[in-house]
């Protein structure tokens, strides 16, 4: 039998932050515990993100991921809930068309 698609995965579609609801990238620096963890955005602040209990266990994030963080309504500055994170074949896409720096 022979398998189907070998070699390097196809890219369909990339989920992108939807910057009219106010999603920004960001990177995963450490685990706090409870499903929380430290995010450096793109927009330049430091959140304490959570994982929503409906994703919490559909989505495993490690440090070094990459997410896309849905700030609150208040104290969006410092907080925030995780709704995405990018397989290691996204992440190269997104570094390819600019939306990353290369050096992550």
């Amino acid at each position: 039998m022979q398998k189907k698609n070998e070699g390097e995965p196809q890219i369909l579609k990339v989920r992108l932050p939807d910057e009219k609801n106010g999603e920004v990238l960001g990177i995963v620096v450490s685990l706090l515990g409870g499903a929380r963890m430290l995010v450096m955005c793109k927009d330049g602040k430091e959140r304490k993100c959570r994982v929503p209990g409906k994703l919490k266990n559909k989505i495993w994030i490690r440090e070094g991921n990459v997410v896309i963080v849905k700030p609150w309504e208040i104290e969006g500055d410092k907080r925030g809930d995780i709704i995405w994170r990018y397989r290691p074949v996204e992440v190269e896409w997104l570094k390819k068309h600019g939306y990353i720096e290369e050096d992550l």
